[in-house]
């Protein structure tokens, strides 16, 4: 520049803003959360009259500990479902809850009394339930502060908790109604049993882990029917993992379609139980497994054994006649035929304790077989049990008790054993005391799922699990549709539920048995609608603790019945029931529920097919005939970035706090958004970097707009037919992106909605039309272009802000306020805009995706001039440009095809290309030579052009003088 050439810099149109590049996320988060909370805009929400309803239906978690990763990821979708359905039109009502009762807090103060060296037996039931209360409010105060910073809208003011009065009321009612309509009883089953928690455990409270435990093949000898098998003396040879089952047995399965042989054993090892010259009975396709498993070194094939031959077979129990037995075990022991036994592992014959084990317990109703009682609540065999009275399956302390190898010891003693070894397995542990639980049959109250349900609603079955499998096919729409498929077929083999828990925070099984009498028989269980409603109104006003106090049995009764020939019944409810109830009183009793009690989607992880999910499913076909919800969306487990489980002790947990404080919850949201949620997702320190990285991109394509738009009016705004077709196409693609933002939030594919804004806002703005536009936005006067460009960018902002509202939440409030400056202004309190259909133009799009492929030629042809510093910029350009094909060539010759390469110059021709030109391998037809602009720079525009200096304003072009007025 000359020294007498005047600066330009002041009167060009420079981008204006406040809005800051760094975000500060972790700081200024917590403001706008004050704000939100100042100005009620959940509240505000709710005013808005005329809308349809949709509820998403909060799976409650548990109220025991500070939030994870899992549980962020878990809320973080279901904000961006309420969000994006309110602005899509609906009135997304969100109530969060809690889950309250159960063994997790009630064991957090057994352990507290162990520190203290307290009893809990001789604490008052009522004092031990106000402590249980007590510790679950005060995570319940913690755990939503952790998820309002998440920027989780919701009723925070008045969430649902399973302990409310009304809630214990309601559950308590919803368990008289199974009481009512005949599908309650007392059975006695094997359930699964935590020895150290002393209670049955539903299946949702069980995980597995790696266990190693002893395996035994056991002799069992032929006492009766042997005649029907050709040899003089054989075993019949059984395998188990749980020796100490043994003293259970009360029969031997076989398959009836599977092939048997009688081997003789002719070499062993020294250290083999088995001995040269004994004959066993095993599966032809097992012998051999076998045979290496007791170290069993040669054998031969010595007879066939057909399956029905073994029918009605009589063994006798290992311990029959065993000294110090006391005739315990000196009864028969029948072979029975099993659809249960396989040839996948084992011997070909199953050991049965009906006490012990689901299909052993089936066999054992079929037949009619002994169920014992020889383990109680602890695991320790009962005190008067022959030889193993008191031992222990499991220790109190969670580790191994001496039964099984007391009970390995025995058979050898009684020459019961072939064989014994140590197998490392998959096996199920209680999730809260981490240790092994085991098949006990005890005295339990059950939810019969295949009984008629005697209450009138029978439109999708008559019984609990025929309701549920129709409305899992008929009522609900599954995201995935993997999750259909899954509970489908967890529903179709399941047992009937266990409600019962041997515990004391919980709602009680509010019923009453009849004293003297048998669970079979038909007035064992007392059914009273009026006892019934009083039980209700006291839970109402007081509260389930209320069941414990002395003389409620003889208030609730009145005249209704006499309470002396009644036993009050203080098992406490599953919590799967408590939350599985939920949809009664949240959904059916609270104002902001559904009207029909239906939620239209539950979320959460896919082990909820076995939760959540699966419990409301039973529980609302036993008292309400169908599935309490349209739909269910699932979501993988959070795993760190090598795709391992996350844990503590590995030290590979990433916590959501940690993440807000360094990165902002608007980094984790994001990162929700661009994970695929249907999968595992994983997450670490580069992946949390790598998300900050693309929200840093799209902030800077906000804030472009911001500058651009700084001073725009109504007075500015232009017609789209008016507009430039470099405009039109900008809005042509808006209209695009409508449908797909739209469809995407409607099915919940949150990842598709952002990859498809922020590619649109990275590459087709950022990278294109603002590069492009930066020049009449900068330079321009008062032009039809540029009201054109700011025009857009308007629209663009609209839309941008309000799409992507749902997913940044924090962000895209901050853009906005930026512009909407008056008080109480949300970008959270509007809908999505309407985009015009018309504005879609396919035709005109096709041609502009001509032109930007030629585009893509030129660039890159500058950009190695620039590389190797033959230019500064490509405004130092003026190349030519060989097109081929016509029509293209034709397209190109309608716009400012040089403003759109920001070259100052550009020549299009349809001659052969000089074979040195350079070209891209995927572009055929377009050629580009290089060339430099002519002419003087353009101290404003910076544009190098033949005119410049000839006009009244010094050293600039006429586009600019014109500018300067």
């Amino acid at each position: 520049m000359c020294a007498d050439t005047p600066d330009y810099k002041d009167t060009l149109n420079l981008p204006e803003t406040d809005f800051p590049m760094r975000a500060g996320l972790p700081q200024r988060e917590p403001e706008w959360l004050a704000r939100w909370n100042e100005i009620g805009i959940y509240d505000r929400l709710r005013e808005k009259e005329g809308r349809e309803p949709f509820i998403l239906h909060d799976g409650p978690p548990y109220a025991n500990g500070h939030l994870h990763i899992g549980h962020a990821l878990n809320k973080i979708l279901k904000d961006f479902i309420v969000r994006s359905q309110q602005m899509l039109g609906r009135d997304a009502r969100y109530v969060p809850g809690w889950d309250c009762h159960g063994l997790p807090i009630e064991w957090k103060i057994e352990e507290k009394y162990r520190a203290e060296g307290k009893n809990k037996d001789e604490v008052p039931v009522i004092d031990f339930r106000q402590e249980c209360r007590k510790f679950a409010e005060g995570w319940i105060d913690i755990q939503r502060d952790e998820f309002k910073r998440l920027g989780i809208t919701g009723n925070w003011a008045d969430p649902y908790l399973t302990m409310n009065y009304h809630a214990e009321r309601v559950i308590a009612e919803e368990f008289m109604k199974l009481l009512m309509n005949g599908t309650l009883y007392q059975g006695s089953k094997p359930v699964m049993w935590s020895p150290v928690e002393k209670t049955a455990l539903a299946e949702a409270e069980v995980e597995y882990h790696d266990h190693t435990s002893h395996q035994v093949w056991v002799r069992f000898k032929p006492v009766s029917g042997g005649e029907k098998v050709s040899a003089d003396d054989f075993s019949v040879v059984i395998w188990t993992t749980t020796p100490w089952t043994i003293p259970q047995n009360r029969a031997v399965c076989f398959g009836p379609s599977i092939n048997y042989g009688l081997y003789r054993v002719t070499e062993v090892h020294e250290h083999s139980a088995a001995t040269v010259g004994e004959i066993v009975l095993l599966a032809d396709a097992l012998a051999e497994s076998v045979m290496q498993g007791v170290r069993v070194t040669a054998f031969e094939r010595v007879g066939d054994v057909a399956a029905d031959a073994l029918d009605g077979m009589i063994l006798a129990h290992p311990y029959r006649g065993v000294e110090n037995g006391n005739g315990e075990w000196d009864y028969d022991v029948p072979m029975l035929p099993g659809d249960h036994v396989t040839e996948e592992a084992g011997t070909g014959f199953v050991h049965t304790a009906p006490s012990h084990g689901d299909d052993d317990y089936q066999v054992g109703l079929k037949y009619g077989l002994q169920m014992t009682y020889n383990i109680t609540e602890d695991s320790s065999y009962r005190s008067d049990l022959p030889i193993f009275a008191g031992m222990h399956v499991v220790a109190p302390d969670g580790k191994e008790g001496p039964a099984n190898v007391a009970n390995i010891k025995q058979m050898a003693y009684a020459s019961a054993l072939f064989g014994k070894a140590k197998l490392k397995h998959s096996y199920p542990h209680s999730w809260r005391s981490k240790a092994p639980v085991i098949y006990r049959n005890t005295p339990q109250w059950f939810a019969a799922i295949d009984k008629d349900v005697n209450d009138g609603q029978d439109t999708y079955g008559k019984t609990i699990r025929e309701r549920a499998l129709t409305s899992i096919d008929q009522l609900v729409k599954w995201t995935p549709q993997t999750g259909r498929n899954r509970l489908y077929s967890m529903i179709e083999a399941r047992p009937d539920w266990v409600l019962s828990r041997q515990r004391a925070w919980g709602v009680p099984l509010t019923c009453f048995v009849r004293k003297g009498a048998l669970p079979t028989d038909e007035n064992f269980l007392l059914r009273n609608a009026e006892i019934n409603a009083r039980i209700a109104a006291e839970f109402e006003e007081h509260g389930a603790d209320v069941w414990y106090t002395d003389g409620f049995k003889e208030k609730v009764f009145g005249n209704a019945a006499n309470p002396d020939d009644y036993e009050q019944v203080f098992d406490v409810l599953d919590v799967w029931f408590d939350s599985g109830s939920t949809h009664a009183f949240v959904l059916r009793d609270r104002p902001d529920g559904a009207a029909d009690g239906i939620a239209d989607l539950y979320l959460e992880g896919t082990d909820q097919h076995r939760g959540w999910f699966h419990s409301s499913m039973l529980q609302a076909c036993g008292t309400k005939g169908r599935a309490p919800y349209k739909g269910v969306l699932t979501h993988g487990f959070t795993l760190d970035e090598k795709g391992m489980k996350m844990s503590k002790s590995i030290g590979n947990t990433v916590a959501p706090e940690d993440v807000c404080n360094q990165f902002g919850a608007d980094i984790l949201r994001l990162w929700v958004a661009q994970s695929d949620y249907t999968t595992d997702l994983r997450i670490g320190d580069k992946i949390i970097k790598g998300v900050a990285d693309s929200y840093r991109r799209l902030r800077n394509t906000m804030r472009f707009m911001l500058g651009s738009l700084n001073d725009f009016t109504e007075s500015d705004r232009t017609a789209p037919e008016d507009m430039p077709e470099l405009e039109q196409w900008v809005l042509h693609r808006l209209a695009e992106l409508d449908e797909v933002v739209r469809k995407g939030y409607t099915e919940y594919d949150f990842q598709g909605v952002f990859q498809a804004l922020f590619n649109f806002a990275t590459v087709d703005l950022s990278a294109y039309y603002f590069d492009i536009r930066k020049d009449a936005l900068y330079c321009d006067g008062d032009t039809l272009q540029r009201r054109a460009s700011r025009t857009v960018l308007d629209i663009l902002f609209s839309r941008l802000t309000t799409w992507l509202a749902p997913i940044l939440t924090f962000t895209m409030e901050e853009v906005w306020l930026e512009r909407h400056k008056e008080d109480g202004a949300s970008v959270h309190l509007v809908d999505f805009p309407d985009t015009p259909v018309d504005w879609k133009n396919p035709e005109l799009a096709a041609k502009w995706a001509g032109i930007r492929k030629v585009r893509r030629v030129v660039t890159a042809a500058l950009e190695i001039q620039r590389r190797e510093k033959v230019i500064g910029a490509s405004l130092e350009a003026a190349p030519i440009v060989y097109v081929a094909d016509t029509a293209i060539l034709e397209a190109l010759k309608t716009v400012e095809f040089e403003d759109l390469c920001i070259t100052s110059g550009i020549t299009l021709t349809d001659a052969a290309a000089p074979e040195d030109a350079f070209r891209l391998n995927d572009i055929e037809g377009v050629a580009v030579v290089f060339d430099k602009a002519t002419g003087e720079k353009c101290q404003r525009c910076w544009k190098i052009l033949p005119d410049v200096g000839t006009h009244s304003h010094a050293g600039v072009c006429g586009r600019c003088d014109a500018a300067l007025g």
